[in-house]
């Protein structure tokens, strides 16, 4: 953004009941696999973490502040579940998403997933930059569910460590197990753009959000229109 531009609607939802301050609302894969979660655009970031992906699809997807807070609740019963009875109160007494996050219970078990992929970070970075890989496609029990797809490896790098935490979080909820998925499938749940239906809102000379919706999934693609550019910044798809 140029400086000194006016604010950009990016049509943002709070995760935060009692907070709610109303703002208005083919890609090449490169290999790999695994039983995560995944990604959002603009939407749902939390005192530097991103909210997970069930949380994020309601803003997205859904547009409507009760669903994204409904799903928010279901999250935290969620994690409550995985606490000790002791710490139960703690969790259920918060009323920060955040705060649920950062209980010492409940973040030993999203760093239980997220750890091995943390510390591993450097490596995987390198990896993906020497593939120029400016993705990832996230599965969960073998189902593919989401894709985080970004306009350059360096965004990707950028994002990367909030984007595990993210689909831990997810993993961990919804009490993951495993399972495998093929390049051959990832590269498929790219390369399926068919939409029924488009919708593009547009701010002209500064961007466009488009959505599609296709049989099983939506797509939500955010592409600059500042001068030079006209490439899409991000785009997240999800499994319905």
């Amino acid at each position: 953004m140029p400086p000194e531009s006016d604010p950009v609607d990016l049509g943002v939802f709070c995760v935060e009941p009692g907070r709610w301050t109303a703002v208005n609302g083919r890609y090449e894969f490169g290999s790999g696999h695994g039983s995560g979660a995944g990604g959002g655009t603009a939407v749902g970031v939390v005192a530097g973490v991103f909210a997970a992906p069930a949380v994020r699809s309601k803003a997205m997807a859904d547009k409507n502040q009760q669903e994204v807070w409904n799903e928010v609740g279901k999250s935290k019963e969620a994690m409550a579940a995985l606490v000790s009875p002791a710490a139960v109160p703690t969790v259920n007494a918060q009323t920060s998403y955040a705060s649920v996050i950062s209980n010492n219970e409940v973040e030993k078990k999203i760093n239980e997933v997220a750890a091995p992929v943390e510390h591993n970070y450097e490596s995987v970075i390198r990896q993906l930059r020497e593939k120029n890989a400016v993705g990832v496609v996230v599965a969960l029990n073998g189902d593919i569910i989401w894709a985080d797809i970004f306009a350059s490896s360096q965004l990707l790098q950028k994002y990367w460590p909030k984007l595990i935490r993210s689909y831990a979080t997810e993993a961990v909820i919804t009490r993951a197990k495993g399972g495998i998925v093929s390049v051959k499938d990832a590269q498929g749940f790219l390369d399926n753009l068919q939409a029924r239906h488009e919708t593009a809102d547009i701010e002209p000379g500064v961007y466009r959000q488009t959505e599609l919706t296709g049989d099983g999934f939506k797509v939500f693609e955010l592409t600059s229109l500042l001068p030079k550019t006209g490439f899409a910044l991000h785009i997240a798809k999800m499994a319905d």
